[in-house]
């Protein structure tokens, strides 16, 4: 990374080492978030946290802290950690410092900037609401993103975020003309070696920027990380004016990073042991996501959730600042329904008539309605049988079960495992079939015709109608 060379190094001595924080004196106290380095070859970095007194400052290291001790000589960069920007880091993967990883050379042509910046005013936000496909028909239909807008995909270990993330990335790189930035805090270097992989075979890597912060690198990289890649998203939005689409896995990890970070600090945890600043440290994230007179940065998160809990303080603070959350579920999971998204957890403010207009708002309503009555009507089939319900109430659970049959879809990313072939499905047909199911079109068909397809048609296509009108009890 290019340092300043105009003016003398101001450098001081190393008077403390504890894990990741290190405790520097200086004659000249180096600003806050600069840039130091340590160590033999200047390969130990530091950034500036706090500043203790006249002479003593605090930092915490992002690489590793192994031989570095007291009385060893520390030089100031002359500026905070900074990153490359412009059209040559395409195609490319990087670490927090915007080093490239990728083996595929050194960068040329590109322009340094520091990863502190300020979010854009409001005066230069855009007030416009547009709705953002995705292909997938259960978040199209009933929890529309908005094109720059923040959505949440939440959902505890092991049911679906990564595959979800990706299958969005490959949907909407062929449909989106903007840029892709993944940036990966804190999850594992596989997962980032698979999706480089199948970014390259799709052929898509040459609208794509990789950056990652590892699982196993000090929690101060991956703290900075989300800050790296939104320096280079904003520079594709202001200066380049075009849409980028901001892909973050995971939303958690940053805050995790940020708890460790405080407690290597020395502050005093707040609730469940997360950090006094989180609501901070988080809003000086989310904010620099927007909209502008130039360009919109979309952004898609994924947030783990400690435990499935929902009330964690991680997840209820990320909620405040999205426009749209879908809720990942482990019961739908192990029933099969992929993706396993819970339709009455999940939400979007773009969901109004205003917006998607009448016939999509009446529509979603009528789903939601009709599968948060079969869900009420779950215990009593459970307890009595299908058999005991009204003609009517029957005739409910037969349109719930083939919505939630119709809204499962295979996906391209999966296809080596399932043997399915992804679809890619539109609003219009998404919509279509659903209100088709509704009118009970399909009342005569099985559920399987129904499950794991791309349009209504195709339902038609795979099985002719069943006249035997059964359905097995709730297991």
């Amino acid at each position: 990374m290019p340092e300043s060379k105009n003016s003398p190094l101001n450098a001081g001595i190393v008077s403390a080492v504890r894990g990741n924080i290190v405790d520097m004196q200086f004659e000249n106290l180096p600003p806050i978030f600069a840039l130091l380095r340590a160590g033999k070859d200047r390969q130990i970095a530091i950034e500036v946290l706090s500043q203790l007194g006249a002479h003593l400052v605090r930092g915490i290291a992002l690489t590793p802290t192994q031989g570095l001790g007291r009385g060893m000589r520390v030089e100031e960069t002359g500026g905070p950690i900074k990153v490359p920007v412009g059209k040559n880091i395409l195609s490319r993967m990087f670490d927090v410092f915007g080093n490239p990883i990728d083996r595929q050379g050194e960068l040329s042509g590109v322009e340094w900037r520091s990863i502190h910046q300020n979010p854009p005013p409001l005066s230069r936000r855009s007030t416009q609401s547009e709705v953002f496909e995705t292909g997938i028909k259960i978040i199209d239909v009933l929890m529309p993103l908005e094109r720059g807008g923040k959505a949440g995909l939440f959902g505890g270990a092991g049911v679906g975020k990564t595959v979800l993330l990706t299958e969005m990335i490959h949907n909407m790189i062929g449909h989106h003309n903007g840029v892709s930035i993944f940036c990966g805090i804190g999850e594992r270097c596989r997962e980032g070696e698979e999706l480089y992989r199948d970014m390259k075979k799709a052929g898509v890597l040459q609208n794509m920027v990789m950056v990652f912060g590892q699982m196993n690198e000090p929690p101060g990289s991956r703290f900075r990380v989300g800050h790296s890649a939104l320096t280079m998203a904003e520079y594709f939005r202001d200066d380049e004016r075009r849409d980028v689409l901001l892909l973050i896995d995971n939303i958690f990890r940053f805050i995790q990073a940020g708890s460790e970070v405080s407690g290597l600090m020395g502050q005093m945890p707040s609730r469940l042991g997360y950090q006094p600043t989180m609501g901070t440290e988080l809003s000086q994230l989310e904010e620099r996501i927007a909209t502008t007179d130039t360009g919109a940065i979309t952004s898609i998160q994924a947030v783990y959730v400690p435990a499935d809990d929902f009330t964690d303080p991680a997840a209820v603070h990320t909620f405040s600042h999205l426009s749209a959350s879908i809720v990942l579920s482990r019961k739908r999971a192990g029933e099969g329904f992929l993706p396993a998204i819970d339709p009455l957890k999940s939400s979007s403010k773009m969901a109004t008539p205003g917006i998607v207009g009448d016939r999509h708002y009446h529509l979603a309503q009528d789903i939601r309605r009709t599968l948060a009555q079969y869900e009420e009507l779950k215990d009593i089939i459970a307890m009595l049988g299908l058999e005991q319900l009204s003609q009517e109430d029957r005739g409910l659970v037969f349109r719930a079960r083939r919505l939630e049959r119709f809204l499962t879809q295979p996906f391209f990313t999966t296809e080596q495992f399932t043997g399915i072939k992804g679809k890619f499905v539109t609003l219009k047909d998404a919509l279509d079939g659903c209100e088709r199911i509704l009118q009970d079109d399909f009342k005569e068909y099985p559920e399987s015709a129904l499950y794991m397809i791309g349009t209504i048609d195709e339902a038609v296509d795979r099985k002719t109608p069943n006249n035997s009108n059964q359905i097995s009890n709730e297991s």
